[in-house]
C-alpha cells in the first residue's frame, strides 16, 4: 500500500480506528514501494551504522516471502555464504533500505518458498522467467 492508497482509505471513513492507524503510518511509506516478487532474485542496500560512520551494504539473494501490508511489509531474503544459508527480514518502506535492485525474475509457483531452505546445490536453485515483453517476442517469432 502507497501513500495514496491510504489517503483514499481515510477520506472513505475518517471515524474508523483504521483510519487513525493508516493516518499516522501513511508518512513511513514510500512514494514508490519497490516491485519485488517472490523467487526473484534481488540486491538489497541496506544502510549500516558502525559507531559515527555510515555505510551501504549489499545483501544479494532470492526473495523467499513477502510478508504483511502498509508499514509492517516485510519481505525475506536468503543467500549462502560460504555453505551457510543466511536469511535476513528487511521491512519494505524501511528508511535503512536504500534501494532494492531486481537482478532476474525467478519462475514459482508458490507464494512462500521455504523449501528451498533444505535444499542444497542446483535443486536450490529458482529457474528464471523471462521478462513479458520478451516472451512475446520469443513466441512470435516461433
Amino acid at each position: 500500500m502507497n501513500a495514496a492508497k491510504a489517503e483514499q482509505l481515510i477520506q472513505l471513513n475518517p471515524q474508523c480506528a483504521y483510519s487513525a492507524l493508516l493516518s499516522i503510518a501513511k508518512d513511513s511509506l514510500k512514494e514508490v514501494p519497490p516491485e519485488i516478487e517472490v523467487g526473484s532474485t534481488v540486491k538489497v542496500h541496506v544502510k549500516i551504522r558502525e559507531g559515527e560512520r555510515e555505510r551501504i551494504q549489499v545483501f544479494e539473494g532470492t526473495v523467499l516471502a513477502i510478508k504483511g501490508s502498509g508499514v509492517a511489509e516485510t519481505f525475506t531474503v536468503r543467500r549462502v555464504s560460504y555453505g551457510v544459508g543466511v536469511e535476513r527480514v528487511f521491512p519494505l518502506h524501511s528508511p535503512n533500505v536504500v534501494k532494492v535492485e531486481l537482478v532476474r525474475l525467478g519462475k514459482v509457483r508458490r507464494a512462500k518458498l521455504y523449501y528451498l531452505r533444505g535444499r542444497v546445490g542446483k535443486s536450490a536453485k529458482v529457474k528464471e522467467r523471462l521478462p513479458k515483453d520478451k516472451e512475446k517476442r520469443v513466441s512470435a517469432a516461433g
